[in-house]
C-alpha cells in the first residue's frame, strides 16, 4: 500500500515537472534591440512573464535571464497602439521611454499568443480607464486582469461552437462593457450578428433607454459616457432596421439625449431643448395624413442628427444610408400629398384667396416651393405628371402674382420654382406665355429690377431656357419669339442706352447718373446691365434673322456698344463680346451696317485709352481684329486700317495688329491685278471655253467609219462657221498655251513605206510678235458674215481668226507632216480611187476632208495670211506637199502629242 502511494507521488511529482517544463517553454524567449544599423542585437534569452512592475501598480512585461535570472527586459505596458505582432511567434513595440526598437521572439507560437492576448486585455481596460467607462478613478490593474478574464468567459458563454453570437447578454448596467466591446471590436460578421440580435429583440432600445433616464437622474457621468459611445457604436453598425427603431417617435428624444453626453465635449450639449423649444412644425396648409406628418418631423430629426450631432463621427457608409432615408421619406411625402386631390385643390384655393393676409400667403408660396423642390425625389414620370398636374390647377397665375410682389423671399422662390418647371418640361411655361403675355414681360422686367445678386441670374435663366431655339417646336417657337422681339427687346436697349454716359463725357472723368426712360436708367447696377448684354449675346446667336431685322432698323448696335463709356471694366469688355458675337455671324447686312455706321469706332477708342494694360480688355479687342484677319472678313479688315490705322499704329509692336496690316496689304495686291479685267475679257473667257468643248467633242468622234465622213464634214464645217464669229484672240491664247509644250515635233509611227522618208531641217524659230500673246481684249472685232457666196472666201477667213498666233515653230512641224504625206500618197496613187484633202488645223492635228484641189489652194492661201512673217522664214508650201492622196483603209488620222 505504501508502495503503490510512493508510486503515486512519483508519478504526480513527474507530471508537474513536465507542466512546469512546458510552461517554460511557452514563456522561454529571445530579446532583440534594434541598432542604428538597422540590425537587431541579440540581448540574451530568458523566460518572459506579466508581473506588477516594482514601484508601481502597473502591469509590464518582464524578461528574466534562464541562466543567472538577472533582468533582461522591463517594460510597461501602455494603451498605446505601438505593439505588432508578427507572423506566429513575434512581438514587436517601439520602446519610446529608450527611444529604440524592442522585439520578443518566442520559441512556440502558443506562448506567443497568449502574451499578445493579456497585451490587448490591458490595454482594452486601460482605454476604459482612461474614458472613465466603467468607474471613476484608476483601476487596479490587478482587477482589470481579472475583469478582462471575466469578460472573455463571458464572451465564451454567448458564443456557439463556431464562434458565431448566440445572443446578447441582458441589458442592464453590469453587461454595457461586454455589450460596447461587442459592438466596437467585433469584426464584420460579429456588427452583422449583433445588428440582428438588436433588432430581433424588442426589449433591447426600451431597457437601454431606462438604463440612460437612470443614469441621467443620478448625474453618472461615467455610465452616460459609456451609454453615448455604446449609441454611437449602434448607429455605425448602419442596419436600416436599427434606424427605423432610433429614429420612431417612441425613442428619437432619447436617442438624441444620450448623444448630449460626448466625452470629448467638455460641457453637456443641449439638443432636445433646441428641438423642443425652437423648432416649430408650421402648416401652411392643415395636413390630415398622420403618416405624411410623422415622416416629415423624423426627416427632419435625421437631417439634425447627421448635420448637427454626428457630423465628425459618421462614415461614409452610414452618411449615405441617412440621405437615403432622408431621399425615401421625401418620396414618400410628396407622393402622398399629390395623391390627395382635395389637398391640392384646398391649397390653390387659399393661394387665390384675397382673404389671406400677407403672412399667410408667403407661407404657402413657401411651401409650394418647397412642394416642388421634394418632387426631384420622385421618378422622372412622377415628376412630369405632378408638374402637367400643377399647370392645370394655374400655378403660373399664382407665380405671376408672386413676381409682382415686394418681398424678395417669395419672388425669389417664384423663379425658383419657374425654372424646375423649364428644367422638367419648358413648353409647360411656353404654352401658358402664348395665352397669357404678360408673365413674360414681368421676367424682362424683374431682370433689371434690383432684387439682389443672384436674382439677376435666375431672371436671366429663365429667359435663356424660354427662348432656345434648340429646345423650342412647333407652334410655341415663333410666337413666343415674336411677343419677345416686338415688346420687350426695344426695351432692354433702352436700358442699357439710359444707363450709360453720353458721347461728350469721358469714360475715366464720368460721374454720369442716367435716367432711363421711366427715370430709372440711375438705378441700374452694373450687374444687371451685364446680364442683358449676356441675353443679347444670345438672341444673337439662337435668333439671327429676328434680331438682325432689328438691329437694322433700330440702330440698337450702337446704343449697346454705349456700354463702352461706363466706368465698369467689366461692362466695356461686355460691349467688345457683344460685337464679337455679331461679327461672328459673318452676315454680310450686318458688317456693311457695322461699316456703314463707323461702330467700330468705340471699341477702336476704348482699346487704346486701355493702353498697354493687359487685361481682358486688351485681350478681347485683339481677339476680335485676329478673328476678323482668320477669317478674310475682307471688308472689315480694310475698314479698320483705313479708318483707325494712326490710332492702331503704336501697337505695331503686337503681333497680331503687324498680321492685321499685313492682311490689309495683301488685300491691296490682290486687288490690282483686277482693276484691268474688263466685261470683254470675262466674254472672251466663256468662249474660250465653249470652243475648247467643241473641239474635245471633235476628237471623241469615231474616224474609222468612212460612212459617216459626209455628216463629219458638215458638221466640221459648221462649227468653222461658229468659230469665225469669235473674236480674234480668244483661241488663239488657248492654242498656245497648249502647243508650246508640243512643239520638239510630231510623233513617228512605224511604217515600212516611210524609211527613206527625211523630213527637212527645222529651221531655229525666230522671235517675232507672234510669239508674244496678243492683248486684244479691249478691242472689239465686226463678226464675219456667215453667209458667203465664196466658200473659200468664207473658209480662209475663219481659219485666219482661228491660226492668229502660230508660231514658226508649229509651221516648220505643219510643213513636216504634209511632206511625208505627199511621199505616201505617191506610193498608194495607183491603188487609191479617190482623193482626200488634208487640211492642217491650227492645233496640229491633219483631219480628211472630201475637197477637191482649188479649195485646198484656198486652205493654204488662208493658212499663208494666218502664218505671217513665220510664213516667209519656212517657204512656200507646195501644193504637192498639201496634198495627200491615201486609201480609204489608211484613212486614220495622225496625232499630235
Amino acid at each position: 500500500m505504501a508502495e503503490h502511494e510512493r508510486r503515486d507521488a512519483e508519478a504526480g511529482g513527474d507530471a508537474a515537472a513536465a507542466a512546469a517544463t512546458h510552461t517554460s517553454n511557452m514563456q522561454r524567449v529571445k530579446v532583440y534591440r534594434l541598432a542604428d544599423g538597422g540590425k537587431w542585437d541579440d540581448q540574451g534569452t530568458g523566460h518572459v512573464s506579466i508581473e506588477y512592475i516594482e514601484g508601481s501598480k502597473e502591469l509590464g512585461l518582464t524578461v528574466l535571464d534562464e541562466e543567472d535570472n538577472e533582468t533582461l527586459l522591463v517594460h510597461n505596458i501602455t494603451s498605446d497602439d505601438i505593439y505588432r505582432k508578427q507572423e506566429e511567434t513575434i512581438i514587436s513595440w517601439r520602446d519610446h521611454e529608450a527611444a529604440t526598437d524592442l522585439a520578443l521572439s518566442f520559441q512556440e507560437a502558443a506562448g506567443c499568443s497568449y502574451i499578445w492576448e493579456h497585451i490587448c486585455d490591458i490595454q482594452r481596460n486601460l482605454h476604459f480607464s482612461n474614458l472613465g467607462a466603467l468607474e471613476v478613478g484608476p483601476r487596479q490593474a490587478s482587477e482589470s486582469l481579472e475583469a478582462s478574464r471575466i469578460m472573455h468567459s463571458n464572451d465564451d458563454s454567448f458564443r456557439s461552437a463556431n464562434g458565431e453570437f448566440r445572443e446578447l447578454p441582458p441589458v442592464e448596467l453590469s453587461n454595457l462593457p461586454f455589450i460596447l466591446k461587442t459592438v466596437l471590436e467585433g469584426g464584420i460578421t460579429d456588427q452583422i450578428r449583433v445588428a440582428e440580435l438588436i433588432t430581433q429583440d424588442r426589449d433591447f432600445f426600451p431597457k437601454l433607454v431606462d438604463i440612460f433616464r437612470t443614469c441621467e437622474d443620478l448625474e453618472n457621468l461615467d455610465d452616460l459616457h459609456m451609454i453615448f459611445k455604446l449609441v454611437k457604436g449602434i448607429i455605425l453598425l448602419n442596419s436600416p432596421l436599427i434606424f427605423d427603431k432610433i429614429f420612431s417617435d417612441e425613442f428619437i428624444l432619447d436617442i438624441i439625449g444620450a448623444l448630449e453626453y460626448d466625452p470629448e465635449v467638455p460641457r453637456v450639449q443641449k439638443h432636445r431643448a433646441f428641438l423642443k423649444d425652437h423648432v416649430v412644425f408650421k402648416e401652411a396648409i392643415h395636413i390630415e395624413n398622420v403618416s405624411v406628418v410623422s415622416r416629415i418631423h423624423q426627416t427632419y430629426r435625421i437631417g439634425y442628427l447627421k448635420d448637427v450631432i454626428l457630423p465628425r463621427i459618421l462614415d461614409d457608409a452610414t452618411l449615405a444610408s441617412l440621405n437615403t432615408m432622408i431621399h425615401t421619406n421625401n418620396a414618400s411625402v410628396i407622393s402622398l400629398l399629390k395623391d390627395d386631390a382635395l389637398f391640392i385643390r384646398q391649397l390653390f384655393a387659399r393661394m387665390r384667396s384675397s382673404d389671406i393676409s400677407m403672412e399667410s400667403k408667403r407661407e404657402l408660396v413657401l411651401f409650394l416651393h418647397e412642394f416642388c423642390t421634394l418632387s426631384k425625389s420622385l421618378p422622372l414620370v412622377q415628376q412630369l405628371r405632378l408638374f402637367r398636374d400643377l399647370s392645370g390647377e394655374g400655378v403660373f397665375e399664382i407665380i405671376s402674382d408672386v413676381l409682382q410682389s415686394h418681398d424678395r423671399k417669395i419672388v425669389s422662390a417664384g423663379t425658383d420654382i419657374l425654372i424646375l418647371f423649364l428644367n422638367q418640361d419648358p413648353n409647360l411655361l411656353r404654352s401658358y406665355i402664348v395665352q397669357q403675355e404678360g408673365l413674360l414681360g414681368l421676367l424682362v422686367k424683374g431682370m433689371v429690377t434690383d432684387f439682389g445678386e443672384e436674382m439677376h441670374c435666375q431672371f436671366l435663366e429663365i429667359l435663356r431656357i424660354l427662348m432656345d431655339s434648340f429646345t423650342m417646336s412647333g407652334a410655341h417657337r415663333d410666337v413666343i419669339i415674336e411677343i419677345f422681339y416686338e415688346r420687350h427687346l426695344d426695351y432692354l436697349v433702352d436700358v442699357i442706352a439710359s444707363s450709360c454716359p453720353p458721347r461728350s463725357i469721358s469714360r475715366s472723368t464720368s460721374n454720369f447718373v442716367g435716367a432711363g426712360r421711366n427715370g430709372e436708367g440711375h438705378r441700374i447696377k452694373p450687374e444687371i446691365l451685364l446680364n442683358v448684354c449676356e441675353l443679347l449675346c444670345f438672341c444673337v446667336v439662337h435668333h439671327p434673322y429676328k434680331i438682325k431685322c432689328n438691329f437694322l432698323m433700330n440702330n440698337a448696335i450702337e446704343k449697346i456698344l454705349a456700354l463702352t463709356r461706363r466706368r465698369e471694366r467689366f461692362l466695356v469688355v461686355a460691349a467688345v463680346r457683344f460685337m464679337r458675337t455679331i461679327i461672328s455671324r459673318n452676315d454680310e447686312h450686318l458688317i456693311r451696317h457695322v461699316v456703314k455706321f463707323n461702330l467700330l469706332k468705340p471699341i477702336i477708342e476704348a482699346f487704346v485709352e486701355n493702353g498697354d494694360r493687359y487685361n481682358m480688355l486688351h485681350s478681347g479687342v485683339l481677339e476680335l481684329l485676329e478673328y476678323m484677319r482668320k477669317e478674310n472678313i475682307k471688308t472689315l479688315v480694310i475698314y479698320v486700317i483705313e479708318s483707325f490705322w494712326d490710332q492702331l499704329a503704336k501697337f505695331e509692336h503686337l503681333g497680331c495688329i503687324q498680321g492685321f496690316k499685313l492682311k490689309y496689304q495683301q488685300y491691296l495686291e490682290s486687288a490690282e491685278p483686277r482693276l484691268n479685267v474688263s466685261v470683254p475679257d470675262m466674254r472672251k473667257k466663256a468662249e474660250q471655253r465653249g470652243l475648247e468643248k467643241e473641239e474635245e467633242d471633235y476628237f471623241n468622234e469615231d474616224s474609222d467609219e468612212e460612212d459617216s465622213g459626209n455628216g463629219r464634214r458638215a458638221k466640221h464645217a459648221q462649227n468653222q462657221h461658229t468659230k469665225a464669229k469669235v473674236p480674234n484672240g480668244s483661241e488663239a491664247d488657248n492654242l498656245e498655251g497648249a502647243s508650246r509644250p508640243k512643239s520638239a515635233g510630231l510623233v513617228d509611227y512605224d511604217d515600212d513605206d516611210d524609211e527613206d522618208f527625211n523630213p527637212p531641217p527645222k529651221e531655229p524659230a525666230k522671235p517675232s510678235e507672234d510669239d508674244v500673246p496678243l492683248n486684244i481684249a479691249t478691242v472689239k472685232r465686226r463678226p464675219v458674215n456667215a453667209v458667203d457666196g465664196k466658200h473659200a472666201d468664207g473658209e480662209g477667213r475663219k481659219r485666219q481668226k482661228i491660226e492668229t498666233r502660230i508660231s514658226c515653230a508649229k509651221i516648220t512641224a505643219v510643213t513636216s507632216i504634209a511632206s511625208k504625206h505627199t511621199d505616201l500618197q505617191n506610193k498608194h496613187a495607183p491603188h487609191s480611187p479617190t482623193a482626200s484633202t488634208s487640211s492642217t488645223e491650227a492645233n496640229g492635228v491633219l483631219r480628211e476632208h472630201g475637197t477637191n484641189s482649188e479649195e485646198h489652194q484656198h486652205s493654204v492661201e488662208a493658212s499663208r495670211q494666218a502664218g505671217g512673217d513665220c510664213i516667209k522664214d519656212v517657204g512656200s508650201m507646195s501644193t504637192e506637199k498639201a496634198v495627200n492622196t491615201t486609201n480609204p483603209s489608211d484613212s486614220e488620222p495622225y496625232s499630235v502629242r
